[in-house]
């Protein structure tokens, strides 16, 4: 067993220094808007019919709340087949090619949603996803469509996830390929998406601190907030950063981190790996590496995971519960992606690209 305060060795074939279109810098990004897609009359008009001649083809009629168990179980059958875009297809192809081997992230513009309502807006969100890749469950309950809203939950409950609440969540990755959110309404105040990249995260570890970012290849536990797998220990144990098959990945939640020292059994945490977290921590909050945006009505931001930390800052909501902050959530697992070290199994339950993410149920 290595020494507790010993550093691990740094993956094989790990370049100091990693390039391409991933490794950019917050400030950088924010000056520009290449990122941002409007969704032109076409592509709007092929979603809302390919949305209308769905629902027209359910066997009863669905309520009007996404949310609705109804909702949640008819989605299971909307699949590239039920949902044909012969005009779109090719573009989110070009899409999907961004958001893996790019940048890490689009944001899509305009949807409609106070026009089309929130029912035929959710069914175009997970129409559209599904051109991105396989819809995976996001909770014990096997929802495919997330709701993102504040409930009136606090993190400070261990069984509750931090998307519940309207706390700041921190820079974070979801347990999914890639995450895509569609903005039905915006707060009050706050709830701002932030963006920073894992690979520049790891550049700029590396040169500041050698010495500490290898603890970051080491495995760490994680708590899974009470949606625990038949048979899985309550926590996994998967590195931050991950070196496989010539691609660097990461997975992180500081917060869950934390929370799972209190299982007894748990790894407990080293002085350095905490002094590595904590440097981490300060990196993604440096305003030299990330940037935020507002997402407005009707935005679809899609982000890679697997590259892309991301963070949503705290709010204050409408008092009107009609016009409280919403959004849907999907987490999509792409047929053709990145090659996961097998570790990812205790998360993802498998590493079979199209197949893999999301919370195992059952």
């Amino acid at each position: 067993m290595p020494h507790p305060d010993i550093a691990p060795a740094w993956p094989e074939g790990l370049p100091t220094k990693m390039r391409g279109p991933a490794a950019w810098y917050g400030p950088d990004m924010a000056a520009r808007s290449d990122w941002i897609v409007p969704l032109a009359s076409p592509a709007l008009d092929e979603l809302q019919h390919a949305s209308q001649r769905w629902l027209r083809a359910q066997p009863q009629a669905l309520p009007g709340d996404p949310a609705a168990p109804e909702v949640s179980a008819a989605l299971r059958g909307l699949t590239r087949q039920t949902f044909p875009l012969p005009g779109l297809s090719t573009w989110l192809a070009e899409v999907l090619s961004e958001l893996q081997d790019g940048r890490g992230f689009v944001l899509l513009r305009g949807l409609p949603v106070a026009q089309w309502g929130p029912l035929l807006s959710a069914v175009a969100f997970y129409g559209l996803g599904q051109y991105l890749g396989a819809a995976r469950s996001q909770n014990a309950q096997g929802h495919l469509l997330g709701h993102v809203r504040d409930v009136g939950l606090a993190s400070t409950d261990p069984n509750v996830r931090i998307y519940q609440t309207r706390e700041r969540q921190t820079f974070h990755t979801d347990s999914c390929d890639i995450v895509g959110l569609l903005c039905l309404r915006a707060a009050r105040a706050g709830g701002l998406s932030a963006l920073v990249s894992s690979v520049t995260l790891y550049n700029e570890l590396r040169e500041r601190r050698p010495d500490l970012a290898p603890w970051l290849f080491a495995p760490v536990a994680t708590d899974r907030r009470g949606e625990v797998p038949a048979g899985a220990m309550p926590w996994f144990e998967i590195p931050v950063f991950n070196w496989h098959a010539g691609h660097l990945s990461a997975i992180y939640q500081r917060q869950y981190i934390d929370s799972a020292q209190r299982f007894e059994a748990a790894p407990r945490l080293s002085n350095p790996h905490r002094e590595a977290l904590d440097l981490l921590d300060a990196l993604t909050n440096d305003p030299a590496l990330h940037f935020t945006m507002a997402l407005q009505s009707g935005d679809m931001q899609f982000v890679h995971n697997h590259h892309l930390l991301h963070d949503r800052t705290a709010f204050e909501d409408w008092p009107e519960p009609e016009r409280a902050r919403y959004l849907l959530r999907l987490w999509l697992a792409p047929a053709q992606a990145r090659p996961l070290p097998e570790v990812y199994a205790q998360r993802y339950g498998s590493i079979v690209a199209g197949q893999r993410g999301g919370v195992r149920v059952g």
